[in-house]
């Protein structure tokens, strides 16, 4: 009786597997979860179309200028004079992302859980984390363009290790001028995304609070009222004298919007599955190759991607944490994100 095994291609159906990876991708996500990046059928739809510009997959997104002119004194001699409204566009890259896979006799190690599943949540983490790695290059671009000045708070010495907590460090004087950076607009910015070390020392002085969850738990933790993101990928550098400048970023909902383009019904010819999982089978060696591959988007609102090519098709993590390649078309204060560069002790 010949063998027979249970193959990852045999537990692995393209339709299903692709949107339930990208649904896991989300549901696991900290930046997701806290609103800074929220995917919207917009931007599904724009990362779904076509276009380029040279080597860059660009889309325009026009927009009018809001209105600024005073209003006119109404007089039965002298008529009303016109004015027009104004228009700008913001600009995004698409982003082209894959990973390859190849597995001998996967599918038995898994044997005592869901094939599928197992799979699609270490394929979910992983685009977590890559997410979270182009999310912070991105920052570090928008940030480090002249036009994003306004959206800055510098208030770290190079001599960390004798930084005043009064003035270098986060608290609840320097959060107020954290947000007063979007002046009447402040109330936008509903969470701040901090190294773990700024959670410390924020514990430490008491000015970390616990929010109950949905289950009545203490678990959301706040700072001023902003929700807490803890992520030890933030920005972290040796000051010049001593000690670290760290950077924290403040954020309101929806500051990223997301657009994943529908993959799976492109087929590949010759394959099985799609475009967006396309699976092959080395026979002689019982090997399952699987290719996963996304275009989407991911773009800060308000901040115009001004690169008109780039080195390949799409941009990588370098080139978009490139302050050159970033532009500031939206007020300052409509663009909810603000950087604050500070110390900790």
């Amino acid at each position: 009786m010949p063998d027979t095994k249970t193959k990852l291609s045999d537990v692995v159906i393209p339709s299903k597997f692709l949107p339930y990876m990208i649904e896991r991708t989300a549901a696991l996500s900290a930046f997701v979860q806290s609103g800074i990046v929220q995917r919207t059928p917009e931007f599904d739809q724009l990362a779904q179309d076509s276009g380029a510009v040279n080597t860059t997959a660009l889309i325009t997104m026009p927009f009018w200028v809001d209105i600024s002119t005073g209003a006119q004194i109404l007089s039965d001699t002298t008529g009303l004079t016109t004015n027009k409204i104004g228009s700008n566009s913001d600009v995004t890259a698409k982003q082209g992302r894959g990973t390859a896979y190849s597995a001998n006799q996967l599918a038995p190690l898994l044997i005592d859980g869901d094939p599928l599943k197992a799979v699609a949540e270490l394929l979910a983490a992983y685009w977590l984390r890559e997410d979270q790695t182009m999310l912070i290059n991105m920052l570090a671009g928008v940030f480090g363009a002249a036009s994003m000045s306004g959206n800055i708070l510098n208030i770290f010495t190079e001599d960390g290790n004798n930084a005043d907590p009064d003035v270098n460090c986060l608290n609840g004087n320097t959060m107020v001028d954290a947000t007063q950076k979007l002046g009447d607009a402040k109330m936008k910015l509903t969470g701040i995304a901090i190294h773990s070390a700024t959670d410390a020392f924020l514990t430490k002085n008491d000015l970390i609070e616990l929010m109950p969850d949905s289950e009545g738990k203490p678990t959301i933790r706040t700072f001023q009222g902003k929700r807490v993101i803890i992520d030890d990928s933030l920005p972290v550098r040796v000051g010049t004298t001593s000690g670290n400048v760290y950077t924290s970023y403040l954020f309101g909902e929806g500051a990223f919007a997301q657009g994943e383009r529908n993959l799976e019904n492109e087929p590949v010819e010759g394959g099985f599955g799609s475009y967006g999982l396309e699976m092959s089978r080395t026979a002689n060696v019982g090997d399952t190759q699987l290719f996963v591959r996304r275009i989407f988007l991911m773009h800060p609102r308000g901040v115009k991607w001004t690169a008109n090519s780039v080195a390949g098709t799409f941009p990588t993590n370098a080139e978009l944490a490139t302050s050159s390649n970033w532009t500031r078309v939206y007020e300052n204060k409509n663009v909810r994100l603000v950087q604050v560069n500070h110390n900790n002790l």
